[in-house]
C-alpha cells in the first residue's frame, strides 16, 4: 500500500477514487484493512471512504475467485436468455451473483454489457468470451475450468 500512497503525496479527498482503483488493481478487491489505511492516509472518516467505494459498482469488497465469471445482462443477452444462463451458473456453482465459491475458484458477477451483442448470450471468464451460451452448456464450461485448476493452469 505504501507504494500506492507514495504516488499521492499531499493527496486530498479528490484523490480518493484513484487511490481506491489502484488498491483494487493491486489486491483484486478492497479489504477492510485497505479502506482503513486509506482513511488514515487521507484523514477522512472510514464511513466516508466506504460510502464512496460502495456507491460505485466497480469496487469489490470480497476477494475474487481464480476464475471471474461475468454474465452479460445487456438487452441482446437478456432477449436471448441470459437470465436462464445466470440461473444455471448459480445452481452449478452454488453461489449468487457477487459471491465467490468456498474453494475460491469461481466468482460470479452480473454486468450490464460486455460489448459483444452479436454473440448473445455471452459469458466472459477471465477475459475469455463464450458466445451463444445456453443453460445446458454451463456444466461443460465450468468443468473445463475445474480441469485447468487440477492441471495447475
Amino acid at each position: 500500500m505504501e507504494s500506492i500512497f507514495a504516488k499521492y503525496k499531499n493527496a486530498g479527498r479528490d484523490s480518493l477514487i484513484p487511490i481506491l482503483q489502484d488498491l483494487q488493481e493491486k489486491e483484486g478487491f478492497l479489504s477492510f484493512d485497505s479502506l482503513l489505511s486509506v482513511s488514515r492516509f487521507l484523514n477522512l472518516p472510514l464511513s466516508k471512504i466506504y460510502g464512496v467505494a460502495s456507491f460505485y459498482n466497480q469496487f469489490k469488497f470480497n476477494q475474487p475467485g481464480k476464475y471471474q465469471i461475468q454474465v452479460c445482462r445487456g438487452t441482446a443477452c437478456h432477449v436471448k436468455g441470459s437470465i436462464k444462463v445466470l440461473d444455471a451458473l448459480k445452481r452449478e456453482l452454488k453461489i449468487d451473483a457477487g459471491q465467490t465459491t468456498r474453494d475460491g475458484l469461481f466468482s460470479l458477477e452480473v454486468v450490464a454489457c460486455v460489448g459483444a451483442c452479436s454473440l448473445a448470450p455471452v459469458v466472459c471468464i477471465n477475459g475469455e468470451y463464450y458466445a451463444g451460451v445456453t443453460p445446458d452448456s454451463i456444466e461443460k464450461i465450468i468443468d473445463s475450468y475445474r480441469e485447468k485448476k487440477e492441471k495447475g493452469e
